[in-house]
């Protein structure tokens, strides 16, 4: 069992973190105002409806999460091994990727809230399906399925609040903090269900309710709101605009947060299992250390929240990626127990401000462009798939240790893009 607590560990960061952050991106959060032809909407916060926003964006999270809390007891009662296992997270970044081509097409044809309502949708009926455990096959297209629900959500909810929050990235600071309430609270709620002994479906039939009502919840919020008033000022202003595609600093920041994807992925799938080859710590205090990292990465998105509107996003991007470049390299250089607490904690804080900051940096160059958006997100997950597998790949060769040390060019890299991403703003 120990073996298999280990596994639920990593997995579950895995999943909460596949193309990671973007699934806190958020939704609708207030009413919109100044609205004058050719203005540019100015959110207003409205309690009511910022909690309505979460409600249905919370839920979507617990049931991504789910997956990674309820895959050891899969494992387990389905009788597969790891591989297979291994082959349901790969299924499922797929799906992730898949819905950055299906979206732009679909929201332009039918509007993005009849999108979101149908791709929500598969999340529940998705995850109902998996837990009757069907054939493998049928499963895998499940986590395919369940993927693009995901990976829409996340597509919409960014374009929606980047066209409402005027390229300030508070709003987007904020809901990244929903997300690591969910992440913090989700495996909690699992081990509550399973330790009382109602078992691993138990919570899943919960979540899957939550989801279902969430998508519901989809049809009373104003998603579709500003299309009209886009669609005149790009007639208006067609000849003026620069394509998001040719903007240099859409490639800067993509190209940061492909390498911040692939680290993060990567710290919170093998860190784990590096620390247990090395007997550096026990898979309690391992569990623990994950706590302590989704309350320093809540706690991070806050302050991000809080300092965005005061300094400039661009040198605070920079001044986050110059902070976990130190800790990671203290991460790696160590076998003190208290240094790597202490390392891993602060990779957390300063982690948590990087994905919502450097989305709002492009927010004005892909603003009202839900394909500008979704190659945004594409460009990102691609190093969430593609770098833990690198690292795996090496791992088997080359052994853990080293392994993980190549993680070194992504930090390096994203101190590099973000000096870059600085130094054009500055001179733009």
């Amino acid at each position: 069992m120990d073996e298999l607590d280990s596994l639920n560990l990593f997995v579950i960061i895995y999943i909460s973190l596949a193309d990671v952050a973007e699934l806190a991106d958020a939704i609708d959060l207030g009413s919109i105002v100044n609205r004058r032809a050719g203005s540019i909407p100015v959110i207003r916060i409205n309690g009511t409806k910022l909690i309505v926003s979460f409600v249905p964006f919370c839920m979507h999270i617990f049931g991504v999460l789910l997956v990674g809390a309820i895959l050891p007891y899969i494992i387990e009662e389905a009788g597969i091994n790891y591989s297979v296992a291994g082959g349901f997270l790969s299924a499922f970044a797929i799906g992730n990727l898949i819905a950055s081509f299906v979206n732009p097409p679909m929201a332009s044809k039918i509007g993005r809230k009849a999108t979101i309502i149908i791709f929500s949708a598969l999340i529940p009926v998705m995850l109902f399906v998996i837990t009757l455990l069907p054939p493998v096959p049928v499963i895998y297209a499940a986590f395919v399925l369940v993927g693009i629900g995901r990976g829409s959500v996340s597509i919409i909810n960014n374009a929606v609040v980047n066209d409402n929050s005027n390229g300030k990235p508070t709003a987007l600071n904020l809901l990244h903090m929903t997300f690591a309430a969910g992440a913090f609270l989700a495996p909690f709620i699992t081990s509550l269900y399973i330790g009382n002994g109602f078992g691993w479906r138990a919570p899943a039939y919960t979540i899957i309710a939550g989801s279902a009502l969430s998508v519901i919840l989809y049809v009373w919020m104003e998603i579709d709101y500003n299309w009209p008033v886009e669609s005149k000022k790009g007639k208006n202003e067609g000849s003026m605009a620069q394509p998001f595609y040719k903007s240099p600093v859409f490639y800067v920041c993509g190209l940061l947060l492909f390498l911040y994807l692939g680290l993060e992925n990567c710290g919170n799938c093998w860190f784990v299992t590096y620390f247990k080859s090395m007997n550096i710590m026990s898979s309690a205090y391992a569990t623990n250390l994950v706590s302590v990292t989704w309350v320093m990465v809540m706690l991070g998105r806050l302050l991000t929240a809080k300092l965005s509107s005061k300094v400039d996003k661009n040198k605070l991007i920079l001044a986050y990626c110059v902070a976990t470049t130190i800790f990671f390299f203290l991460l790696t250089a160590t076998h003190s127990l208290p240094v790597i607490t202490v390392a891993i904690a602060g990779l957390g804080f300063f982690f948590a401000g990087i994905y919502p900051t450097t989305v709002s940096s492009v927010g004005s160059i892909i603003k009202g462009s839900t394909a500008g958006m979704s190659l945004f997100l594409a460009i990102a997950a691609l190093g969430g798939i593609v770098t833990p597998q690198i690292v795996g790949f090496l791992a088997d060769r080359i052994g853990m240790t080293a392994a993980i040390l190549v993680l070194a060019f992504n930090a390096v890299g994203m101190l590099v893009m973000a000096a870059v991403n600085a130094g054009m703003k500055k001179r733009g």
